[in-house]
């Protein structure tokens, strides 16, 4: 794992509590499992249908058949349960996600979210992620600020085909923490080493400063 991701990675497991039901998307969210503490009884739910994933594998012990949503081998922790797809979006849909922790392309002032193709690219489809921002009672999106050009992935629209509208709540990455809120959306954390013009300068949508955050610089 590079510096910017275990970065992320690191702040991303001070959303989960004790006692959740988390759906991880695919890409950095999967890095979470990891992190999480050891004593936290938290149950990670996969779309393609189980719900207690563990950490992944050692090398030479991995099981070619437990998989996540993501093709990626990992285990499964005491207690947890395998089921069908349609017993596992009826989890979604039912609202018994508690948090969902997505990748993202980009996200928009209002908290829209673009996270499952590029245009003229293959791709194998939406998964889950339609679902689960519409369906998990908390969403956060994990990504990269910039792109690999340097250019905000936070936009005032975004130009990527949109997995959903205002859907998420809060979004991570490597130089600051957003919530979307009535008002807008409002920068509540930089990371460290991180100052608030720094983050002004690489992001292109607009956001208001928490007023705690300005109290603390």
């Amino acid at each position: 794992m590079n510096d910017i991701r275990l970065k992320i990675v690191k702040r991303t497991v001070q959303e989960i509590q004790d006692g959740m039901n988390v759906n991880l998307g695919i890409g950095i969210p999967t890095l979470v499992a990891n992190e999480i503490p050891n004593d936290f009884n938290v149950l990670l739910q996969s779309e393609n249908g189980l719900l207690g994933i563990g950490p992944y594998p050692v090398e030479g012990q991995e099981d070619p058949d437990l998989i996540n949503a993501g093709k990626e081998t990992i285990t499964a922790v005491p207690g947890s349960s395998f089921f069908d797809s349609a017993e596992s979006f009826a989890m979604i849909r039912g609202g018994h996600i508690d948090l969902a922790i997505l990748g993202g392309m980009e996200v928009s002032e209002r908290g829209d979210l673009a996270n499952w193709m590029i245009p003229g690219k293959m791709v194998k489809g939406m998964g889950g992620a339609m679902d689960l921002v519409n369906g998990a009672k908390r969403v956060v999106v994990i990504m990269e600020h910039v792109n690999k050009h340097g250019e905000s992935k936070i936009k005032k629209e975004c130009t990527l085909p949109l997995t959903g509208k205002q859907v998420v709540h809060r979004l991570i990455t490597d130089l600051a923490v957003f919530d979307f809120t009535p008002a807008g959306m409002v920068l509540m954390e930089t990371q460290a080493g991180v100052t608030v013009e720094e983050v002004k300068e690489k992001t292109e949508a607009f956001f208001t400063v928490s007023p705690e955050l300005l109290l603390t610089k």
